[in-house]
């Protein structure tokens, strides 16, 4: 393998850019040896190549503002951008995707029909539903799930 397919395959397992990645001094040969990304990877272990720790150019005024932050400085209501949702984290698709498992297993466990699944299914991608189980107790026409089903549900 050429230098730069080895140095290519430690920019990859190292998780750096190619040009970060270093041969170390008199382990030339072995580089130009390797062949596989095995191969590399023991030369890695044995620290023959190695990449460049990542640059950290943080200005002094970044570095205090940050120091402020942390103290809760400058988050009040005139710096804020959005809502408290978008700010959080919260995940639509996170939530979309529970509950579309929830629903793929109750029309294979046979308890809902292909008709209620599509209608589900719909009112899911529109964001009717909080949680999986608001739309559980929808489904079952607000009957409270017992506990050993609430739990199986959460699984999924």
């Amino acid at each position: 393998m050429s230098i730069k397919l080895t140095k290519r395959a430690a920019a990859a397992l190292l998780k750096r850019g190619v040009s970060s990645v270093r041969i170390a001094e008199g382990s030339l040969g072995d580089a130009k040896k390797a062949l596989t990304k095995d191969d590399v990877r023991e030369l890695v272990k044995a620290g023959k190549i190695y990449a460049l720790p990542a640059k950290k150019n943080a200005s002094l005024h970044g570095k205090e503002l940050r120091e402020k932050r942390r103290m809760g400085r400058s988050r009040g209501h005139g710096r804020r951008k959005g809502t408290s949702n978008a700010r959080t984290g919260y995940s639509y698709k996170k939530k979309v995707r529970a509950q579309r498992r929830v629903l793929k297993a109750l029309k294979k466990s046979g308890e809902i029909n292909n008709a209620t699944f599509k209608r589900y299914y719909a009112l899911v991608k529109g964001g009717t539903f909080q949680t999986k189980m608001s739309m559980i107790n929808h489904i079952r026409g607000g009957v409270k799930i017992a506990d050993e089903r609430a739990a199986e549900l959460k699984k999924l």
